[in-house]
Parts: structure tokens; sequence; C-alpha cells
């Protein structure tokens, strides 16, 4: 089972909407995905125009690609480096570090992963 950064097991990121690069509800990763769609976050407005704004527009439906887009309070698994340019922006999203892969850890600190985080015991 793929571990989380606080090295037990990783726990679902959300099914409503579906979310994992595998969309499996989880921030599972592999070699395939480029991007490290590594980090539970839930979303906010300000990550969302962040983002939009940085050229990866997540609220927009994109039906041909069965995408509903997302909206303020969805869980999403978001890449790790697209991640970090919000936090450094003052645009970071909630984390659930719980949800959240090792891997994410390849590109953000745990602390800062911490300093965002909602999980009660992290």
């Amino acid at each position: 089972m793929a571990q989380n950064v606080l090295g037990t097991d990783l726990v679902e990121c959300g099914t409503d909407p579906v979310t994992g690069f595998f969309r499996d509800g989880c921030c599972n990763t592999s070699e395939a995905d480029t991007g490290s769609h590594t980090v539970c976050s839930i979303v906010t407005r300000e990550f969302l125009e962040f983002s939009k704004a940085a050229g990866n527009d997540l609220s927009t439906p994109r039906p041909g690609w069965g995408f509903e887009g997302l909206s303020p309070g969805d869980s999403w698994c978001v890449c790790a480096a697209r991640w970090l340019e919000a936090a450094l922006a003052g645009a970071a999203a909630p984390v659930r570090l719980s949800a959240t892969h090792e891997r994410a850890l390849e590109v953000v600190p745990l602390q800062m992963l911490r300093t965002h985080a909602v999980d009660a015991d992290n």
C-alpha cells in the first residue's frame, strides 16, 4: 500500500468529484504521473484563481474529458509543484496530510505541508 507524508497508509482524498492521477479517489502516483498529482488539497477560490492564472484552469468544466470543474471546498490531488508555487504566492489550499502521497516530499517540504494541514493530528 502507498504511504502518505506521515509514513502511514495513504487514505482516500476525494470521490465527489473523483480525484487522483488514476481517478481512484487517492493521490496515488507512478512514473507516468509527470505532474506528481500527490498533494491532497481542499481547493479554495484563491487557489483555483492562482492555478487558472498559472495556466491550469481547474474550475471550468471540460465535458469532453469527463471533468465537471472544481468548486471551493472540493478535495483534489493537485500537482506538488503547483501547490508549492501557490503556497509561495500566498494562495496555498489546505492539505490533508493523511491523503498526501509521500512522493510530494520530493517537491514540498513536510513543514510547509504541516503549516497548511487540516488533519487533526499532523
